[in-house]
């Protein structure tokens, strides 16, 4: 899996996570979605580019409002009605699926492309039974008849560890757990066996046993299957489970991006650092957790220069005034910061401190 910088990367056209070993699967390239409101245009995605290889999960974090689950969505083709992508590129295997219609983006959803929603309660069908939603998608993009499609998806329920599946094939939506209608939301991700699956905040809704056993399935999954991962989350805890790559949003931007756990324990952002010393760390048990001073900014006018200057310790009269791009780092790293080394010092002395 890669990560890319949008416009103004230092050193390359295309700075973050270099390829690892073969072509990306997925290419975002300087994406920007602007959503229409009462107060103005909210710039929810502004300038977002990273890759996506075969076989790799990327984890994207951020607070709330950063254009995490706002990026799938412009990738998926999904966008709410009063949002629109503004400029940018999303590849699939060499084809951009920005500028294709409904109809043509419809026959890659399913097959190459699908997505796990947070609340599988609002993305499933309560009238229709839970079988024939996870038989639906290869009957109408494999071509395969109705006795072999009921098959296949009782192997995916079995696949997903949805017990009794013949007996559940006819239930609905409503007679299954938390956890169970997450697993069927999974096993409609895989039944046209797509390349690369969207997850939004899946396991958010779920406590905390679930969410462990939904985890390792998608890791198992990716895994076996050699299917792809964007999953989306705010928990840094979920990614480190999950994903072998991490980029962090913050206001509609890349501000870091590379390896988890290089990302993770040597944070070069300081908004990366921010989140890392607000969640809790179970190999490390801090006496207190520190949250980020202030508020994430408005999309709609956010400040010049560096978006998270008005929270950040380290900032110098620069950031004030210079909007950081995305510098290529040592080891697969990339940082939108004009200060990095800060994190760097900070880090180092909380540790001596220890």
């Amino acid at each position: 899996m890669t990560g890319a910088a949008g416009t103004g990367a230092v050193g390359t056209a295309s700075a973050g996570i270099p390829p690892a070993g073969t072509g990306p699967m997925l290419e975002v390239r300087d994406l920007h979605v602007q959503i229409a409101s009462r107060r103005g245009l909210v710039r929810a995605v502004d300038g977002v580019s990273f890759e996506v290889v075969k076989g790799d999960a990327l984890g994207i974090v951020g607070e709330s409002g950063s254009g995490k689950s706002m990026t799938l969505r412009a990738i998926l083709g999904v966008l709410p009605p009063e949002a629109r992508i503004t400029s940018g590129q999303v590849i699939l295997d060499g084809q951009d699926l920005v500028p294709l219609r409904q109809s043509d983006l419809n026959r890659i959803r399913g097959p190459r492309i699908s997505m796990i929603f947070q609340e599988p309660m609002s993305a499933l069908n309560p009238v229709m039974r839970v079988g024939s939603q996870i038989a639906e998608g290869p009957l109408i993009h494999l071509g395969i008849g109705r006795a072999k499609a009921a098959e296949r998806a009782l192997e995916l329920m079995r696949r997903v560890g949805i017990p009794d599946p013949e007996r559940r094939y006819r239930a609905y939506p409503h007679e299954f757990s938390g956890g169970m209608r997450q697993r069927v939301m999974i096993a409609i991700a895989l039944a046209c066996e797509p390349e690369i699956i969207l997850c939004d905040e899946p396991t958010t809704a779920l406590d905390v046993t679930i969410q462990d056993q939904i985890l390792r399935l998608l890791a198992t999954l990716c895994r076996e299957t050699g299917v792809s991962l964007v999953f989306v989350t705010h928990d840094l805890p979920v990614v480190a489970q999950v994903c072998q790559q991490v980029a962090v949003m913050y206001g509609g931007r890349l501000v870091e991006s590379g390896p988890v756990r290089e990302v993770l324990h040597d944070p070069r952002h300081p908004y990366t650092l921010g989140l890392v010393r607000s969640a809790p760390d179970f190999d490390n048990v801090r006496e207190s957790l520190v949250p980020i001073p202030g508020s994430p900014p408005s999309l709609i006018s956010p400040p010049e220069g560096c978006r998270f200057h008005p929270r950040c310790k380290f900032a110098e009269e620069d950031c004030l005034v210079t909007e950081p791009p995305l510098r290529l780092l040592p080891g697969g790293r990339a940082t939108a910061c004009l200060h990095h080394e800060r994190c760097i010092e900070a880090i180092e002395a909380e540790r001596a401190a220890q």
